[in-house]
């Protein structure tokens, strides 16, 4: 061993502060010596008889330089340090063991060294070199525990870190974007702060050396004018004006030639263009206190958004002009890998060249802005996001340090928490099912340890559901399970779901009301999704399918379908013509499906897309949940045994999934987005914004009351069954033959009309029919009912 890598065994003994450095070293010990492979390399197995001699020679090699490298290891590390670790097998243990003990502890300090650098701000009178030193210093420690910051970020905080007798500079850095190292920085920053001293920073660089040549050309006209001497000039005489000027009150001039408005003119200009037309990056916000909505120059970021005719939405600038909105939508500002700002109606304006949030608009939803020499987003107490005041407007930071954490007291102002008891939890839950329901949860035994509260206002609820007058006529009920199956067929939808569905179909069961649901994405699937039901409940119930109870589509009306119905001695029931509420269980089922399709969608985040999988979890719920239908829940009439509701979960709520396979140092967990129950496996589905991708797993801890707190209401959830393929469309006529005799057309005959009243064919009765007054045991019978049934 070579007499430096012994100074580095004296000098750098691990005491448990300097680990980051002494990791290092060591590897770059190990390195020399070629040790370092056996704390990544795996140990070979050991050898026996029959092992070949390269077998042997290897084991050999891996044991020598695992004995060499414990040594060097035992050698750098403190006296109980040894103690603990003499036991070990192997040097990779024993790293192991130590990056356990301290590692932690060097990120704890890179985390608090990287906070200190990004929020280090320069005091007014500190001299700038101490300020600067104070910077690089903690710079120096988060990068010397493992912090990664590249060099351009590392200029910008710095300079941002100035105090504000600094902003000629930094508006000089900004426009002239000027590469420095920290050395070069620290010189240019020094030579700014000489001038500022002697009084002259009134101009620092670019525009202290405008202001200098145009101060010698002056003096320049100055001299040649003395040189050439007085120029006689034949001067007209002025005649004064008498009276006062109706702006300023003096006299001499009118108001159209005042000066004082002439410059508050040319002021209000250079504001306009300064805050409207000077380019950003598309994604850089400006908080702005006088904005009435918030607007975007760019469509990048829109989750949801609506086209806009010319001139149906006009915002005015601060000096008057009118500008045409082109679109308006929703924008999610992501912040960083745990926050984001959701801004609800958005204005996108291409003409202007900076993205505004307004604070206004962000008061309405819940947030609070707080301005200073930094301004503060936050909500429910809880630090949103922050930005800092430059060159006098306030930017919106990205990124955000953890230290953002803490709640913020105010002494005068009492904390509003939002409503998260049990009660309006299983509310979410279970797909917003009504308060009656959840009674009845509590006395059946399925959630007996609930405690009932009144309902909170659900706005979700009230934008996803709408009660109408039922229909009081109720029909004969089936006497066992598939006795009688209500089924229909609902779309095309107004928005295509994930994997291209457009429609849907139910099957109900009259006796328990246990449904199914299957996504189609033709019309024509029908016959199979109903030959695949009918397998599966024909076989899990040993009975058989006696009666079909549908509406007169044309779906159930193919001679396949039908026939295959004779085969298995299944009687096909049509609601008669005119009455469509014979086939009001099938209907109401489908509406009350869309009515909580509706509620968890605008209560979630995701993309209206998702109404398949939200689909999927109302059945799911209902067959859980009791119904004024039938006397116990349908599942436990379908199954004979009580429905378990506490695996169920918030629809859209966020949390956090376990990793398949992950590196040592990588995180062990992804935040995804809770979106239903499998039927094939038991665990949860699982959206992964990152992959973009669907996928089951078990082992998640989700964020429900969080999600609560965090709750933003977001626009109005369009999802609607388009009719124009169930309204019966007219016979065009063909187009007339005209003659090419050219008297005929001189003399053009009018066409004889017919006077017989049309009528519209039997057999589209029913077809047309509104399905307002359809029969449904659930609906709401009085207007009580239908405000207190959320």
């Amino acid at each position: 061993m070579t007499p430096s890598l012994m100074n580095i065994l004296k000098d750098n003994t691990l005491t448990g502060d300097n680990y980051v450095t002494w990791k290092r070293k060591i590897g770059l010990l190990l390195q020399s010596e070629k040790h370092k492979f056996v704390l990544t390399t795996p140990k070979p197995p050991a050898p026996n008889n029959e092992s070949s001699i390269m077998c042997r020679d290897e084991y050999e090699q891996w044991k020598t330089s695992d004995d060499m490298a414990k040594c060097y290891i035992m050698a750098t590390i403190s006296d109980v340090l040894q103690q603990q670790h003499e036991g070990m097998e192997s040097a990779a243990d024993i790293m192991m063991s130590l990056e356990e003990m301290f590692a932690m502890k060097s990120r704890t300090t890179k985390r608090e060294a990287v906070t200190a650098f990004m929020n280090l701000r320069m005091k007014p009178g500190q001299a700038v070199k101490d300020h600067m030193m104070k910077v690089i210093a903690h710079l120096n420690i988060a990068e010397l525990h493992g912090a990664e910051i590249d060099g351009e970020t590392k200029i910008d905080m710095v300079v941002n870190s100035l105090s504000d007798s600094f902003d000629q500079f930094k508006l000089d850095y900004t426009l002239n974007k000027k590469e420095y190292t920290l050395q070069g920085l620290m010189q240019d920053v020094q030579s700014a702060e000489k001038i500022l001293v002697k009084g002259k920073g009134q101009e620092i660089h670019m525009v202290g050396k405008v202001a200098t040549v145009k101060a010698r050309q002056k003096v320049k006209k100055q001299q040649k004018k003395k040189q050439l001497g007085p120029i006689k000039k034949e001067t007209k005489k002025v005649t004064k004006i008498k009276g006062k000027c109706f702006l300023c009150g003096e006299k001499g001039h009118w108001k159209r030639n005042c000066p004082k408005s002439q410059n508050k003119k040319e002021e209000g200009n250079l504001n306009y263009l300064e805050t409207c037309f000077l380019a950003d990056s598309t994604d850089s916000w400006i908080i702005d206190s006088g904005a009435t909505n918030h607007v975007c120059y760019s469509l990048q970021g829109f989750q949801e958004r609506r086209k806009l005719s010319k001139n149906e939405i006009n915002l005015r600038l601060g000096n008057g002009t009118l500008v045409s909105a082109s679109a308006v939508g929703d924008i999610r500002v992501y912040l960083d890998s745990r926050r984001h700002l959701d801004l609800i109606d958005v204005y996108y304006v291409p003409q202007f060249k900076r993205n505004l949030i307004s604070v206004s608009c962000l008061n309405k939803f819940g947030y609070s802005v707080t301005f200073n020499k930094v301004f503060i987003i936050s909500k429910n107490d809880k630090i949103i996001c922050q930005g800092t005041l430059e060159n006098g407007l306030y930017f919106l930071h990205r990124n955000i340090s953890h230290s953002l954490d803490t709640e913020i007291t105010e002494p005068n102002h009492k904390r509003v928490k939002l409503s998260t008891d049990e009660t309006y939890i299983w509310h979410l839950r279970l797909g917003h099912i009504n308060l009656n329901r959840i009674k009845r949860l509590v006395s059946d035994g399925p959630l007996s340890d609930l405690k009932v509260d009144d309902l909170p206002t659900c706005e979700s609820c009230l934008e996803g559901k709408m009660t109408k007058r039922t229909f009081s006529a109720k029909g004969a009920r089936a006497t066992e399970c598939l006795g009688l199956i209500h089924t229909d067929v609902c779309g095309p939808m107004s928005i295509q779901a994930r994997g291209g569905y457009e429609y849907f179909i139910t099957f109900t069961d009259d006796y328990s009301r246990f449904g199914y649901v299957y996504l189609m994405r033709h019309k024509s699937d029908a016959f199979d999704m109903f030959k695949a039901f009918k397998a599966e409940v024909e076989n899990q119930l040993e009975k058989h399918i006696k009666i079909l109870r549908s509406d007169r589509g044309g779906e159930y009306l193919s001679g396949e379908f039908q026939q295959y119905l004779i085969d298995n001695g299944i009687v096909s029931q049509f609601s008669a013509p005119g009455t469509p509420q014979q086939n009001g269980v099938a209907e109401r089922r489908n509406r009350t499906l869309l009515d909580m399709v509706r509620s968890m969608l605008s209560y979630s985040t995701l993309p209206i897309s998702f109404w398949g999988y939200a689909l999927q979890t109302a059945i799911y719920i209902l067959n859980d949940v009791p119904s004024k239908s039938v006397p116990k829940t349908p599942h436990e009439l379908w199954t004979g045994r009580k429905p378990s509701l506490q695996h169920l979960r918030i629809f859209g709520c966020p949390a956090h999934v376990l990793k398949g396979k992950t590196e040592k140092m990588e995180s062990r967990s992804e935040t995804c987005i809770f979106v239903g129950y499998p039927k094939e496996t038991k665990g949860y589905y699982f959206y992964s914004p990152s992959d973009l991708k669907v996928f089951v797993s078990t082992n998640a801890k989700f964020l429900e009351k969080d999600y609560m707190n965090d709750f933003v209401p977001r626009s109005r959830i369009v999802l609607n069954e388009m009719s124009g393929d169930t309204i019966p469309r007219e016979v065009t006529q063909p187009n007339p033959i005209v003659s090419s005799d050219p008297t005929q057309d001189q003399q053009p005959t009018i066409p004889r009309r017919s006077g017989r009243v049309r009528t519209q064919p039997e057999r589209y009765i029913g077809l047309g029919e509104s399905v307002e007054n359809l029969p449904d045991d659930d609906d709401p019978y009085t207007y009580k009912e239908s405000y207190g049934g959320c």
